[in-house]
């Protein structure tokens, strides 16, 4: 019974693991040591050692506080990574900076006009960092003592006996407060907050005082001084959330209930001007201060000449974040328009961007990615079929190749291998088709398929290309 037990907890854990593993779900960072210095394989980076210590520097920037309204291009082939170096870049920032990705595509299917959009998510992208005053006990634990009703039904009651260096009291508990002391575990020498506006208890850790008692506390048990002065004393608790947030709180057609739902709609430009407004008055008086966060849009070639515009004027607005773009595009049509641009963005705004490239992997490179993405998945590949997988990505694409690991892998598996060999390769190699296999197919049978509009001296024109 209980090897069946863990078999089901065994196959939990697993079925979490695959759940995680996403395209870039391998980076931990930008992959930089103190001085900014790219190391060649790190934080599951590899190679694009230039890009990476431009982005950096962006990082560092954005990190004082200090850039606001720049824009950052990233433009490359397909599969140079380009998207890896954001996702790195919001991995470094943590949790306090707001960082918000999109595709360029993903305002066109929304409900909402195009600037609304963009304008979400510029608001999405900048933080307000809150300071505000709040009431704490603090102190260590004399005494705990519930009262329970002798019949076993009805409310608990009891007492709580805190001290500090200066002083002790006795607080009454309610049911409550008696939940969250048993919760918490509480018990005589702790030393314990208790936030008046909500009731919710903190262990801080033991008291030194009864560091000497033979008590079974673990080499993990925190031992902290006994509080000076008051037992009620006034803590500064800082809040960091995003200006969109704050807009859809305060718009009276939604309410803070659209945050759960995702329903936020258009909002009122008045309501902005007032909460802009707001946060500047709070910033005068020295309640918050405004963090500019990162708004990245990949595919930025898709967005058309309106949204170009208006990314032209938000960007000279004081409370704009740092956009980063991404695109894979050379010189084509920008859209909405019929005149040819760089990366299909128009010259202007081209012109306000410091443009960072990205450069094709070289086949070592290739190898080192391929080695972290089979730790990832956790597939073990022998160094041959290794080999071969880097030679095909080469030859073909680096997705190819990284979607060829878990297929392969089952493969293994289902010959009860725990190794990826070469043949596992060759197999799945010949059972799904690259984009050059699939084009060649296509000019080989083009005649079987419906609506087939290449006639037979344009396939030999696609065949030469």
């Amino acid at each position: 019974m209980a090897s069946i037990a863990a078999a089901k907890v065994q196959e939990v854990r697993e079925i979490t693991r695959i759940e995680r593993i996403g395209a870039h779900s391998h980076i931990r960072g930008l992959g930089l040591d103190d001085s900014l210095e790219p190391r060649n394989v790190s934080q599951g980076m590899v190679g694009q050692l230039t890009a990476r210590r431009a982005a950096g520097v962006v990082l560092e920037m954005i990190k004082e506080g200090k850039i606001a309204g720049r824009a950052i291009l990233l433009a490359g082939q397909p599969g140079t990574g380009k998207t890896a170096i954001a996702m790195g870049m919001a991995q470094a920032l943590g949790q306090d900076t707001p960082f918000t990705s999109m595709a360029g595509s993903e305002i066109y299917s929304l409900e909402m006009g195009k600037t609304e959009a963009l304008t979400q998510a510029i608001r999405k992208s900048i933080g307000v960092r809150i300071k505000e005053e709040t009431e704490i006990i603090e102190g260590e634990v004399v005494e705990v003592q519930v009262d329970r009703p002798a019949t076993g039904v009805g409310t608990k009651v009891g007492k709580l006996t805190l001290k500090t260096t200066e002083m002790e009291t006795i607080y009454d508990l309610g049911g409550k407060m008696i939940e969250c002391i048993m919760k918490e575990k509480v018990q005589a020498g702790d030393v314990i907050t208790i936030d008046k506006a909500t009731g919710k208890i903190s262990k801080l850790g033991r008291s030194f005082t009864r560091a000497r008692d033979y008590d079974a506390t673990g080499p993990q048990t925190r031992f902290v001084q006994c509080p000076e002065g008051e037992l009620q004393k006034r803590k500064e608790v800082v809040h960091t959330v995003s200006l969109h947030e704050v807009d859809v709180i305060n718009s009276r057609t939604h309410g803070f209930l659209a945050l759960f739902s995702g329903d936020t709609g258009e909002i009122k430009a008045e309501v902005r001007e007032q909460i802009n407004a707001k946060v500047a008055e709070w910033r005068e008086e020295g309640k918050a201060e405004i963090v500019p966060g990162v708004l990245f849009i990949d595919e930025v070639h898709m967005l058309d000449i309106e949204c170009f515009s208006f990314l032209n004027r938000a960007l000279e607005n004081e409370m704009a974040p740092v956009v980063i773009m991404a695109t894979n595009r050379g010189i084509t049509r920008i859209r909405g328009t019929n005149y040819m641009s760089p990366h299909g963005i128009p010259i202007d705004l081209l012109d306000r961007m410091n443009i960072v490239a990205t450069k094709p992997y070289e086949e070592k490179e290739l190898k080192e990615i391929l080695k972290i993405r089979c730790e990832e998945e956790d597939c073990e590949m022998s160094d041959d079929a290794l080999t071969v997988l880097t030679r095909i990505a080469g030859e073909t694409s680096l997705r190819y190749a990284i979607q060829l690991i878990t297929t392969s892998g089952l493969v293994s598996r289902k010959r009860k291998s725990n190794e990826i060999q070469m043949e596992d390769i060759k197999r799945v190699y010949s059972l799904f088709l690259d984009e050059n296999r699939s084009m060649q197919f296509l000019k080989e049978y083009q005649d079987e398929f419906m609506f087939n509009d290449i006639d037979a001296g344009d396939a030999m024109d696609v065949a030469d290309g």
